[in-house]
């Protein structure tokens, strides 16, 4: 981490609270009796997740709970509570501090449902992958539960579902913008990010007397406010990134001068005020960025896009300006990100006594999220790549805070010479990437200053430090542990960085492939890869010539496996025509394959609500972008990625013809899909079709009255208009 940015306190630097006396829990308890047998009288703090609990560092509620037992506070957990009464709410009884609330390590609406907006049949995050143990937006409904326990007691929401929803939101889930969440959760507070700074420091002011409603300006953090604090200008959102004709800047979000026009007085009528640079920068600590409100971007997809394009402008927490946004009478106003953690402060939240293991009230249940991560070691977060599709960045930064290699060590020892189930393999080591740890800009205060979305798009930085020795040391460390068999490296490759470094490649491909090594190159056509901010396909033919290589060096016989993404804004049925034919020129069929999920805040998700490229200047009369909307065409792209399953011929068959591309359909090593159809692979809905067709008359589109049969899809038989 920069040291231009290391201005705040070491976590544990606080005085402990009194109630350090009663030790460490061997778990944090989720019932009275183990209270009782710890000889609490009372829990200081509650963590209320929608997570089965789990004492590991991969799951969030785990990793705060520890923290705050780290300094002197008890910490009580009430796991996947039964939400249609506060009677699961009360089990601990009133918190001395506060509730802490969030919906698990996922949103719960991406967690319950598919990009299709159908329910899942499992849940990772629950024993046994049973579905259903949480509700549609969990934030929300758990701190409603709380209110209703305890009605004084503070509640602060916080996890990846309020992190992302922390502004007004399009959620495509009720295909709407919704409110910032602190106003549908009824809670008192916000934090977003990794957030161990503000809970920390929340939590003792609070403890030393201080009200919740006292708590502003804490960084990481949202709440409301009544009036603009005294000292504080206003700068309207439009001096920064004005709704007007299409341009194409060289930085997206580098702040424009301000129009000759004057902006109108804002919603709450206070004067907004114009600077001129010199004092911009002088007076740029005490101004804060109004953007349009909840009501008028609710309504109007291009201000959304406005909006949204300022707040990501707002993310680096070198420069960012706190955010405003009036939701009806009331103002949320949004802090900047909290600095980020230092290698030591990482190593002390990393370090803490977790257990490792699911909780004992689960018997010998299997939580499948678990099973998947409990071999595994995170060893950075954060990530620069700044992927459209991804919240990464929104969420934990693009600034890389890093584990030192002692404390990544003594994780793998700890699961080497505890866990009850390791075999000597180690399932990975990495993060939201696998080869970014400890890489930084060459400059702190350029870091500081920076205000690019991205330090690899549309070409590394040449600020970027791209040294991967520190992370080779690192894995050659790792496997020369004694009981370590193999360590395998699962985390997302950023390929474009890894050709920077063929020494690493060499090392990845020769120690830490288990034959197949899975990328994403998410596209191939070049149109729809500047609409994700993702590196064109001739990167991606680099790191397959040095992986080929290696391998062959190694005397291994291994594959790469690229994953694409479906339906992603800026994508038309060409785009995905052409992947199709990349995909069976290079022979992959793919065995899944993921369609874009518009998650709140992203980029990519202001394009699919607006229809612009919001990467440029958006205006209402800019060029719209293909946006893959209807069931009908997300179907047909994901069918494209699976051109050789039987069962999307029929939908492929007809696409084609309609694209004036018939060649394709044939019987040779040329074609994309054959003409016959082979028994039994029909899917539902063609054979449904089929039985309409052939029984009623009717075609796929047209409506009409049945001639002679209904379709009743729960039993066959008669109806009233056919007896």
């Amino acid at each position: 981490m920069s040291t231009a940015l290391a201005t705040e306190p070491n976590l544990f630097s606080y005085r402990k609270y009194w109630a350090q006396r009663f030790g460490i829990a061997p778990v944090l308890p989720m019932s009275k009796t183990e209270i009782d047998e710890l000889g609490w009288d009372s829990c200081d703090v509650i963590l209320v997740t929608g997570d089965a609990y789990i004492d590991h560092p991969s799951f969030g509620m785990a990793l705060i709970g520890r923290l705050l037992e780290a300094q002197g506070f008890r910490v009580g957990i009430i796991s996947q509570p039964d939400w249609t009464s506060a009677k699961d709410f009360m089990k601990l009884g009133r918190p001395n501090l506060f509730f802490g609330v969030t919906g698990g390590n996922m949103d719960s609406m991406v967690n319950r449902y598919t990009s299709d907006k159908k329910i899942r049949s499992n849940d990772a995050y629950t024993p046994d992958g049973a579905a259903g143990k949480r509700p549609d937006r969990a934030v929300n409904v758990y701190s409603h539960r709380c209110r209703e326990a305890y009605k004084d007691a503070p509640i602060i929401i916080g996890g990846i579902e309020a992190s992302l929803r922390r502004i007004a939101h399009y959620d495509y889930w009720s295909d709407k913008v919704r409110k910032s969440v602190l106003l549908d959760s009824k809670a008192d507070l916000l934090v977003y990010g990794n957030a161990e700074r503000q809970v920390v420091e929340i939590a003792h002011r609070l403890a030393n007397g201080e009200a919740i409603s006292e708590l502003k300006g804490i960084r990481g953090t949202v709440h409301f406010v009544k009036q603009i604090p005294e000292g504080w200008a206003v700068k309207d959102s439009t001096d920064i990134d004005k709704p007007g004709a299409a341009m194409v800047p060289v930085d997206p979000y580098q702040e424009q001068p301000a129009c000759d026009k004057k902006p109108a007085q804002s919603e709450t009528n206070e004067k907004v005020i114009q600077f001129d640079k010199l004092l911009l920068r002088k007076q740029r600590s005490q101004t804060v960025i109004r953007l349009p409100a909840y009501e008028t971007v609710k309504d109007d997809p291009i201000l959304y896009a406005h909006a949204s394009r300022v707040m990501h402008g707002e993310t680096n927490p070198g420069n960012a300006r706190p955010l405003i946004q009036l939701h009806g009478t009331r103002q949320v106003w949004i802090n900047p990100p909290p600095i980020p953690l230092t290698t030591k402060e990482m190593d002390g939240v990393f370090d803490l006594p977790y257990s490792r293991v699911p909780h004992k009230e689960y018997g010998n249940a299997n939580v499948p999220a678990f099973e998947m991560i409990q071999h595994s070691v995170n060893i950075m977060r954060g990530c620069f790549g700044g992927c459209t599709f991804c919240s990464i960045t929104e969420h934990e930064g693009r600034i890389i805070q890093s584990r030192s290699e002692d404390s990544i060590i003594r994780e793998i020892e700890a699961i080497r010479d505890t866990s009850p189930a390791f075999t000597g393999h180690i399932s990975d080591l990495g993060g939201p990437t696998a080869n970014m740890y400890r890489l930084a800009c060459k400059d702190p205060k350029i870091e500081a200053a920076c205000r690019l979305p991205s330090c690899v798009y549309p070409g590394i930085c040449p600020n970027l430090n791209t040294d991967h020795t520190p992370l080779i040391k690192l894995y050659r460390r790792a496997r020369a542990l004694p009981g370590i068999k193999k360590i395998f490296i699962a985390s997302g490759l950023r390929y474009d960085l890894a050709v920077e470094s063929p020494e690493y490649v060499k090392e990845l491909v020769t120690h830490h492939v288990g034959g197949y090594l899975k990328i994403a190159p998410e596209h191939t056509e070049q149109g729809v890869l500047s609409k994700m901010m993702k590196p064109g396909m001739g990167t991606y033919d680099r790191f397959k010539e040095m992986f080929d290589q290696y391998s062959k060096e190694a005397g291994k016989e291994q594959y790469l496996i690229p994953y694409f993404i479906a339906a992603h804004p800026g994508t038309t049925d060409n785009d995905m025509l052409n992947l199709a034919l990349w995909l069976k020129r290079n022979g992959f069929r793919a065995d899944q394959v993921q369609a874009f999920l518009p998650s709140p805040m992203s980029i990519a998700t202001a394009m699919y609500h607006s229809g612009k490229d919001t990467l440029r200047k958006v205006s209402r009369n800019a060029e719209d972008i293909a946006i893959p909307k209807s069931f009908k065409q997300r179907r047909l792209h994901k069918a494209f990625l699976r051109y050789h399953d039987p069962k999307n011929w029929p939908l492929l068959r007809e696409a084609l013809k309609d694209m004036g591309r018939s060649d394709l359909i044939g019987n040779g090593k040329q074609h994309l899909i054959p003409t016959f159809q082979p028994k039994g692979t029909l899917e539902m809905p063609e054979k449904i079709q089929r039985f309409k067709t052939k029984y009623t008359g009717l075609d796929n589109n047209r409506g009409g009255k049945s001639k002679s049969y209904s379709i009743n899809k729960n039993k066959p038989g008669k109806n009233k208009n056919n007896p």
